[in-house]
């Protein structure tokens, strides 16, 4: 699959010559509509063509899939989910790499191990024991800013597992604005 190929999409009603494919319409049936990527709206857009495989497409404020036109009777819900999920988690792999080399050099330490790993209802997880952090690939759909809380977050859990007067003093230090950032997160688990 690929997902980050870029091209010029222009949108127009129903039916548009793309690359020799022929599009039969868009798929309005399927959720989300929108999402977000490090805070950035999308619209999510899910067209039928003449293609082997789905592709997605992403362009500057659209993310466009493309599914072979013998999907289009079935029910897509769940490869949409999917496709989503392979999204974001790519966007994780290349994204927390980055940060959690900027936190290893912030902290003086790191993990043992981490991993992109989708989670119910949590963002991020800490095993203080094993010294492992687990990401929530839906963490992208957050700001940078957010997302570098979050794994700064998960650092201070490796020294401190409670959230204990030390800990929040640590992340004070290097995330001084992590009460602001901590309200954008209401009922979230990290």
């Amino acid at each position: 699959m690929n997902i980050f190929k870029r091209v010029n999409f222009t949108n127009t009603k129903e039916k548009i010559n793309f690359n020799n494919n022929f599009i039969l319409g868009k798929d309005e049936t399927l959720l989300p509509k929108f999402t977000r990527i490090f805070g950035t709206k999308y619209s999510v857009n899910i067209y039928y063509l003449r293609t082997e495989k789905p592709e997605l497409n992403l362009t500057e404020n659209c993310i466009n899939i493309h599914l072979p036109m013998n999907y289009r009777k079935r029910n897509n819900q769940d490869l949409l989910d999917v496709i989503l999920v392979k999204m974001y988690t790519k966007i994780a792999e290349n994204e927390i790499e980055n940060i959690m080399e900027k936190a290893r050099h912030t902290f003086g330490f790191a993990p043992e191990d981490y991993e992109i790993k989708k989670m119910a209802s949590t963002l991020a997880t800490c095993d203080k024991d094993t010294q492992s952090i687990s990401i929530n690939p839906y963490l992208v759909m957050y700001s940078k800013e957010i997302v570098e809380y979050v794994v700064f977050h998960q650092f201070c859990h490796l020294k401190y597992k409670t959230h204990s007067k030390k800990f929040y003093d640590m992340l004070k230090k290097y995330v001084p604005n992590y009460e602001t950032l901590a309200r954008q997160l209401p009922n979230l688990k990290y």
